[in-house]
């Protein structure tokens, strides 16, 4: 499996290169933001700007410990809260003005301003930040370190399995296989007259959960770089298949994109099968009925999505070393448990004890199954990662978008596995 990115391979090449290239010349004496002095001298490093998105609508945690790191340090940082449409586009907008912040919260590492990065490997082992979740080089060169983390996972409607006299698993002991998951399901729809058993989300980030589950290895490539999976996928896929039959799960999501997260909400489907990012919408938003996160079903294999939510740069010039300082202050224990709690984050660390104002199960939940799953979960996440960080990417998403045909009858399922080969043969081969 390919997982580094050569640097080197970078300045070379294409138009990214041709971007890094100008920006390591103009940035080996200047520095990238409109603060003076150099924070290694000793003298005032001037107003850190830290480029992110959304931290507002989770809890301001970046602007509370800023706020704290300035009481602390008397050290301005800057939470300037973009878009999240936009942050990518005024990051290289900023890169080829040669005006880029200090720092960053970035969805993915971006070959246009890679290589003018400060390498935050020691970070790394210094706080016991999910290595896998880091972009890293094929020198140990470290880009990236994740914030926070995303999972998926299973909610079902308690109140639903109550009222039909069903149990479900409560702890990580007796977890349902998904066939006895089904058969569970099906019990409470025929109890209770909800019109379906589960909504999944129309995204690859959940249906690869679903097929890891099954013993699947996903799409790896080969020694000839040709992309291949194995037959666990196959199997996994032709249960999705009979899953989608318009009672257990409505084709409607998948085909003509209903929204899975409003039909939980209405009280009519027995389970969701989503995210942890969904915590703090039931929490707020759902009064009419009781849910309850769950371990995800196992056939056999305990190994749910998880992913980098987002990640920290620190960008060179003039103020990485003072935005170098910040993000060391701000991954210190008791710092980052502050901001994970602030914001409802699951942390990117993995000596990390979060105590949270809510659903304080549902985390702990969550972050069990993380630090459970299956070794693939995370050495797929990594390859991804690393292809992101090349610049490299598909035309639309071909695991999703075949699966979509599959189940539209439009291609049987061999093609449909073979079309996915192909597509990210051609993209990352």
């Amino acid at each position: 499996m390919r997982t580094g990115i050569s640097r080197r391979t970078l300045i070379a090449g294409g138009v990214a290169g041709t971007a890094v290239l100008g920006l390591t010349a103009g940035c080996g004496g200047g520095g990238t933001t409109s603060g003076s002095g150099a924070g290694g001298d000793g003298g005032d490093p001037g107003t850190l700007q830290f480029f992110l998105s959304g931290d507002a609508n989770q809890g301001g945690g970046f602007a509370h410990m800023a706020e704290k790191y300035g009481e602390e340090t008397g050290v301005t940082v800057e939470i300037v809260d973009i878009a999240n449409d936009d942050l990518r586009t005024r990051l290289r907008n900023a890169a080829q003005a040669n005006a880029l912040p200090a720092l960053a919260r970035v969805g993915a590492v971006d070959p246009v301003w890679m290589n003018v990065t400060r390498d935050l490997r020691e970070l790394v082992a210094e706080h016991n930040i999910m290595a896998d979740l880091a972009t890293t080089g094929e020198d140990g060169f470290v880009y990236s370190v994740p914030t926070d983390v995303t999972a998926v996972g299973l909610y079902l409607n308690k109140t639903l399995f109550d009222q039909a006299g069903v149990a479900y698993p409560t702890e990580d002991v007796d977890v349902w296989s998904w066939d006895e998951f089904v058969d569970s399901v099906r019990q409470v729809q025929a109890a209770t007259g909800a019109s379906y058993g589960m909504a999944m989300d129309r995204s690859s980030h959940r249906l690869k959960s679903f097929l890891y589950e099954f013993g699947s290895t996903l799409f790896q490539p080969n020694a000839e770089g040709v992309f291949e999976t194995n037959d666990a996928t196959s199997t996994a896929l032709e249960y999705f298949h009979n899953l989608n039959d318009d009672t257990f799960m409505p084709r409607s999501v998948w085909l003509s994109e209903a929204d899975g997260n409003a039909l939980f909400k209405s009280g009519d489907v027995v389970s969701y099968y989503s995210g942890s990012w969904q915590i703090a919408d039931f929490a707020e938003n759902i009064a009419d009925f009781e849910w309850v996160s769950v371990y995800t079903p196992r056939q056999p294999i305990q190994a749910v999505q998880y992913g980098n939510a987002a990640s920290i740069v620190v960008f060179e010039g003039d103020q990485a070393d003072a935005a170098y300082d910040f993000v060391n202050w701000l991954y210190q224990t008791e710092n980052y448990r502050e901001l994970a709690e602030t914001s409802g984050f699951l942390p990117a660390t993995t000596d990390a004890e979060i105590t949270y104002a809510n659903n304080q199960a549902a985390f702990d939940l969550y972050n069990d199954e993380i630090a459970n799953a299956a070794p693939v979960v995370g050495e797929i996440k990594q390859m991804e990662i690393g292809f992101e960080a090349e610049g490299l990417s598909t035309e639309g998403d071909p695991l999703r978008d075949e699966v979509i045909r599959y189940l539209n009858d439009e291609i049987d399922l061999g093609t449909a596995i073979q079309n996915v080969s192909d597509r990210m043969t051609e993209a990352f081969g």
